[in-house]
């Protein structure tokens, strides 16, 4: 089997990457341009494709951006602050998002002749986005199966669906995945800031993991204020 791995250039999806090729089944690498404040993850993208020798292709989304309204990652809308669980975390949502690029990739998947899709969705971002939860990957699969009925046979692979961010992390070590070389942060600064939920949720994964995290942090003690918020039951 060879997969298409939808791959932005954070922790998971470069993670789920490394792990397709330790299996020989990571045939290519396919990156989405929406229109994301963050979008220098796109880089780390293209990275990690060339590090494990397959083709990245970036499909520009960019006319839909000023359609795709009221999100942090698309609009003039502040990136909250604060553990990813937080209701604030809603603002991050992208209309549709997972279901647009799944569509836009199994497209590319039957046309490359792959037999599946990979995304790295994990059980950490079934609190607010309802395009990366169990039911909703195994009706795009049913769906997908009608649509290509008679013409190409593609799998989703989720690998990661049931599980943490901190198993993420785990593997990641396991793999020997270049962890600095990955970009969750949702500001896209020159550094990740160290607030944002991305940054929040990865520092927590590896803390967790019990794995190094080599990532530079703009402010290096706010998750730690965090965590005795929340061990105060504040």
């Amino acid at each position: 089997m060879t997969a298409l791995a939808i791959v932005s250039g954070g922790l998971d999806s470069v993670t789920l990457a490394y792990d397709l090729a330790a299996e020989r089944q990571l045939g290519s690498i396919l990156s989405f341009d929406y229109g994301q404040r963050h979008k220098k993850e796109l880089r780390f993208a293209a990275l990690a494709a060339e590090r494990l020798g397959v083709p990245h292709a970036v499909i520009d989304l960019t006319s839909l951006t000023p359609h795709l309204k009221g999100s942090a990652l698309t609009d003039s809308v502040a990136v909250p602050d604060g553990h990813y669980a937080a209701d604030s975390m809603k603002q991050t949502i992208v209309p549709n998002r997972n279901a647009i690029m799944l569509t836009l990739a199994f497209g590319v998947a039957a046309a490359e002749g792959r037999d599946a899709v990979a995304t790295a969705i994990h059980a950490g971002d079934h609190f607010i986005y309802p395009d990366c939860r169990p039911d909703f990957a195994e009706a795009f699969e049913r769906m997908q199966e009608k649509a290509l009925e008679g013409m190409w046979k593609i799998k989703l692979l989720t690998p990661y669906i049931t599980g943490s961010k901190s198993d993420i992390a785990r593997r990641a070590a396991a793999l020997q995945v270049p962890i600095a070389d990955t970009w969750s942060c949702y500001k896209g600064g020159a550094i990740h800031c160290g607030r944002c939920g991305t940054c929040v949720e990865r520092r927590e994964a590896f803390a967790l993991a019990g794995v190094d995290d080599p990532t530079v942090y703009e402010d290096r003690d706010y998750w730690i204020e965090e965590c005795r918020k929340n061990e105060a039951g504040g």
